[in-house]
């Protein structure tokens, strides 16, 4: 019998007097990533029971605002993507892209 493999992912939180995150960094070590740090996560988890989206969303107070919607706008398209994959449901994962293209052409990301 095979024996499962177990992966692990740690997020720390470094937090100024005010309990507002400073610093954030990701540890995924199956995936070669060690101490890394990031300006900004978002993580959602399915409670089965509860039928509901539980969230973390976390960014440093210096995250600059023109990069948070980069991320917003990333984040969306990957989640059509990811929704594609789940789903296999292509109009609506057309609608969402299209969305996406929306979002960015009103923040103009859209490069020119």
């Amino acid at each position: 019998m095979a024996k499962n493999h177990t992966s692990t992912i740690k997020l720390k939180v470094e937090l100024d007097e005010n309990r507002v995150p400073e610093q954030l960094f990701w540890t995924a070590e199956d995936g070669g990533i060690s101490n890394e740090e990031a300006k900004a996560l978002m993580l959602a988890v399915w409670d089965a029971k509860a039928k509901e989206t539980l969230r973390i969303d976390l960014w440093t107070k210096d995250m600059p605002v023109d990069e948070m919607k980069q991320f917003f706008h990333q984040t969306l398209v990957e989640m059509s993507n990811t929704y594609f994959r789940a789903t296999q449901d292509e109009k609506m994962t057309a609608t969402m892209k299209d969305f996406c293209d929306y979002f960015a052409e009103k923040l103009e990301l859209t490069k020119k």
